[in-house]
């Protein structure tokens, strides 16, 4: 046997008499009680149990005797749109909105801006290039022509034309093709410094109706997402908002559309094309799409993927839109019209302020005197001019 392995016999043996006599002994005590063993005392521990972090309270609606102050004070729009507003944004009210389902949306011409002047503001725009522009003007197209001889006549005689609207929408993507973004913009930059005809100390940049653009800027500071859904061409609307008071980015104007190309694209299809990195994005001179009625509806749903809950316009093309709105929403909803009732301080009409208190009797949307319900337009030292 190996040393090793007599080592190992050893130490087994030892180990079990150690325990035999381990055992006996303590058969011949079990008889006797056993004394309880003494520990020494552990200090209690207390386990806290992680809390979450309390929620902060909703901020309260920014809604004061200041707000709206160029409004009369018992404006009926006024009154229901600030009431609204603390409803949606107080977590206590049944009325309330979450912050990301606040979506209000907002036509442009004769909602926020000035709509006759003697027309609407892009179509002035094609006016002046077509007939006044001395680096266009001789280039027009015979088309163009036409479409702005409609439009003259219109700001003449007040004669309407069907198929205006998608024309003028025709004649301004072809008047400009070819401009890069930046060129575009910086044209409609210097047309909003020529003076507005009608008006005294404004510009055609300047037509903001100042009482709307505290609303937009009330909800705003409530959480509120505001979008321009507007008729106008797209990247007109983006132009006339550049450097103005009405801050509203570009990713949140919707308007009329045209095709956008590369330079060297021509009429090569987008599929069958790849942009170079020679190449810029220029109007590629082709209407797409008029952005009125129905059509608003759809864009909405479209580019924003929701339904709004408030609703501004000023038209029979903002009806669809508030009737989207105000039907089978799952927020409290609502619908404003402008009517432009007032003859002094604007170029008003009757007939269409008429029509826009039918629609809102009808459909128990709410009305916006322009007559009544604004302490001023256009602001301080703007002033109409009397027609002679």
């Amino acid at each position: 046997m190996s040393d090793v392995n007599q080592k190992l016999v050893i130490s087994t043996a030892v180990l079990a008499a150690g325990f035999t006599a381990l055992l006996g002994y303590t058969l011949l005590r079990t008889a006797e009680p056993v004394p309880a063993l003494s520990c020494p005392e552990v200090p209690a521990v207390t386990v806290q149990t992680p809390v979450a972090p309390a929620t902060p309270a909703a901020a309260p609606a920014k809604v004061t005797k200041e707000n709206l102050n160029l409004w009369t004070e018992n404006a009926p729009a006024r009154t229901a749109l600030l009431a609204y507003v603390k409803e949606a944004t107080n977590p206590d009210s049944p009325g309330y909105i979450p912050p990301e389902d606040r979506i209000a949306v907002f036509d442009l011409d004769g909602t926020l801006f000035c709509e006759t002047d003697p027309n609407y503001f892009d179509y002035t725009l094609l006016l002046h290039r077509v007939t006044e522009d001395p680096s266009y003007k001789d280039r027009a197209s015979e088309f163009e022509r036409e479409v702005a001889g409609k439009i003259r006549e219109q700001n003449e005689t007040g004669k309407s034309f069907k198929e205006l609207p998608v024309d003028h929408g025709k004649a301004v993507a072809s008047a400009f093709a070819g401009m890069t973004l930046d060129e575009f913009d910086s044209y409609v930059q210097e047309f909003k410094k020529l003076p507005m005809p009608s008006y005294e100390n404004m510009v055609r940049g300047g037509g903001f109706y100042r009482p709307m653009l505290q609303v937009v800027n009330l909800l705003k500071e409530n959480g509120f997402t505001v979008y321009i859904v507007s008729g106008t061409d797209r990247l007109i609307v983006r132009g006339l908002l550049h450097n103005s008071e009405l801050k509203i980015p570009n990713n949140r104007i919707i308007g009329s559309d045209e095709t956008l190309v590369a330079t060297g694209q021509g009429t090569t299809d987008g599929l069958d094309y790849s942009m170079t990195k020679e190449d810029r994005l220029v109007l590629g001179g082709t209407f797409i799409i008029k952005n009125l009625k129905m059509n608003k509806v759809s864009v909405i749903m479209q580019e924003i993927g929701q339904k709004p809950v408030l609703a501004f316009g000023n038209s029979s093309g903002d009806v669809s839109m508030a009737q989207f709105v105000t039907t089978g929403n799952k927020y409290p909803a609502m619908a404003f019209l402008l009517a432009a009732d007032d003859l002094e301080r604007e170029n008003g009409s009757m007939k269409k302020a008429d029509q826009m208190n039918e629609f809102c009797s009808k459909f128990s949307w709410t009305c916006i005197s322009m007559k009544n319900d604004w302490k001023t337009i256009y602001g301080e030292g703007v002033t109409r001019k009397k027609k002679e």
